[in-house]
């Protein structure tokens, strides 16, 4: 009889059974404390050093698991649940990362007691489904402008832009206001620029978009008024010819007439683009030297290789359509927008396409007085984005502080009453690892768990489903109308991916690892 050991390759290291089960729990649980204690508006940053030696300080969950340089599988697995919460809605990577964990660590004593992997994954599977039409019976949809600006405060709560939550929170409605037409938004539509040395209060949204560019002379204007603006993805160069391309030239007026007809060619373009009655050119490619002279002599403000996304940007701001083809330029084409000019900003020069009439497009300019914080403020100003998106988009929320976890325990529990065998334990576990949520608010907020726990189970008992945790007077009362509020979408993802990758986890049991020769010969040598 083979023995199953020696089908694999001596390179493969194998890990069977509850060994890799607990191999793999222990990962997850380990990666779920790490982001454990950032968790609320008491929660702790970490400060993260690359080889490099590049410094990152941030209590955002997404891009402390993205820093880190982790190894094993089931870890990576719950890296990329925080990185698909951040790619869906923007927040919640935290909470995502913490329930996995908890699920774990709960699957973990069920497994303790000899029920089985499977029994426990349906339950989960149960579990959650259950909590996803729980979560849309106890939302409430969103009906005006204040309970935006309550969710972006919320989401930026416990951040670097803390002190100037209210600012920016404000910011992050208007943009996000600006860009939507019905419940379709995009967050590519919003482009940040970042500003270091003014204070975070200086910080302001442009009707317009905002380009980390010079023009491309100086003897071009630096400002125009009612710009109406010529978007190209062509270069206005002449084209060079093949490389198998041969000139043959026999006398000086020959050589004269082919330097004079790319002197022709470009004036002619600049001709063209002018006739247009474009007073600014945006290019995505190259502008030849002698053409910038041209168009700064008609009077014309032009910029040179800017970035494809940002050309679609200033279409969506401008009104105006990108042209791939010089003949096919018309004043039709042409956006349109109040002003542009640009602005030094230190060494860096600012273009600003501002003041348009109804743009689709719009840039936040955020400001700090060092690189470190405006990352920061950056990280917390996208979470904002992210959850007042998601309302915009599902137009239902919840109550925060923890509220909606609690009342999701108490109803799981008494739906796991009405289930039959083992399957109602696992239930349980998941009902009672979704309180992990309010513990860690309160322990990060250096209060009693035990305490907060029975009192919101006793409030949440006697009908109150909005009680939870405000860490701002550390008081437990109807979370809601204290303004503390997020939305259903953000907490429907976070307990979805978690509980995903949980099940995933929990259906392995047999781990197989493939060593590189050399890193066996150094295990090898550092053992003799």
């Amino acid at each position: 009889m083979v023995d199953s050991s020696s089908v694999a390759s001596e390179n493969v290291s194998r890990t069977l059974g509850r060994e890799a089960q607990r191999s793999n729990i222990l990962a997850a649980k380990a990666v779920a404390d790490i982001v454990k204690t950032t968790l609320g508006p008491k929660g702790m940053d970490k400060m993260l050093v690359d080889a490099g030696g590049n410094i990152t300080v941030t209590n955002d969950g997404v891009t402390i698991l993205e820093e880190m340089e982790i190894e094993h599988p089931a870890a990576k697995m719950m890296v990329e649940i925080a990185k698909t919460q951040e790619k869906e809605v923007g927040d919640g990577t935290t909470t995502a990362a913490l329930l996995a964990g908890k699920l774990l660590e709960r699957a973990e004593y069920l497994l303790e007691r000899k029920i089985h992997p499977t029994i426990v994954v349906e339950g989960y599977r149960l579990a959650n489904e259950k909590a996803q039409r729980i979560l849309e019976e106890v939302s409430f949809l969103v009906d005006n402008r204040e309970v935006l600006k309550s969710i972006a405060k919320t989401a930026m709560t416990g951040k670097g832009a803390e002190g100037n939550k209210e600012k920016l929170a404000e910011l992050v409605v208007e943009a996000v206001d600006q860009i939507t037409e019905g419940s379709n938004v995009n967050m590519g539509d919003i482009k940040i620029e970042r500003v270091v040395g003014d204070s975070v209060k200086e910080s302001a949204i442009v009707r317009g978009i905002v380009l980390n560019k010079g023009r491309a002379n100086k003897e071009m204007p630096s400002l125009i008024l009612g710009a109406r603006i010529l978007l190209v993805d062509f270069p206005i160069e002449v084209r060079s010819p093949e490389l198998d391309t041969k000139v043959s030239i026999s006398s000086p007026e020959q050589l004269d007439a082919f330097i004079r007809s790319e002197e022709i060619f470009l004036k002619e373009m600049v001709e063209k683009i002018s006739q247009t009655g474009a007073n600014v050119v945006f290019c995505q490619k190259g502008i030849d030297d002698l053409a910038q002279y041209y168009l700064a002599k008609k009077g014309i403000f032009a910029c040179r290789r800017v970035n494809k996304s940002d050309m679609e940007k200033l279409a969506r701001a401008t009104s105006g359509k990108i042209v791939s083809n010089l003949n096919d330029i018309s004043s039709e084409q042409l956006g349109k927008a109040g002003e542009v000019k640009e602005v030094e900003q230190g060494e860096d020069s600012l273009i600003y396409v501002q003041k348009c009439e109804n743009p689709k497009a719009v840039t936040l300019i955020l400001k700090g007085g060092t690189p470190h914080l405006v990352d920061e403020i950056e990280r917390a100003v996208k979470d904002g984005i992210g959850d007042v998106m998601a309302a915009v988009r599902s137009r239902r929320v919840v109550a925060g502080g923890g509220a909606v976890e609690m009342e999701l325990s108490r109803r799981l529990k008494y739906y796991a009453r009405s289930l039959g065998g083992r399957v109602q334990l696992a239930v349980e576990e998941f009902a009672n690892a979704l309180e992990s949520v309010p513990e860690t608010l309160a322990e990060n907020a250096g209060l009693d768990p035990i305490e907060v726990l029975t009192e919101l189970r006793k409030r949440h008992e006697s009908g109150a489903v909005q009680e939870g945790l405000n860490l701002f007077n550390n008081r437990i009362e109807d979370t809601f109308a204290a303004g503390i509020i997020e939305p259903v979408k953000v907490k429907a993802q976070a307990i979805s991916s978690a509980s995903e990758v949980a099940m995933l986890i929990l259906r392995i049991d047999d781990v197989l690892i493939s060593k590189n020769k050399g890193e066996e010969k150094k295990v090898k040598e550092m053992i003799d």
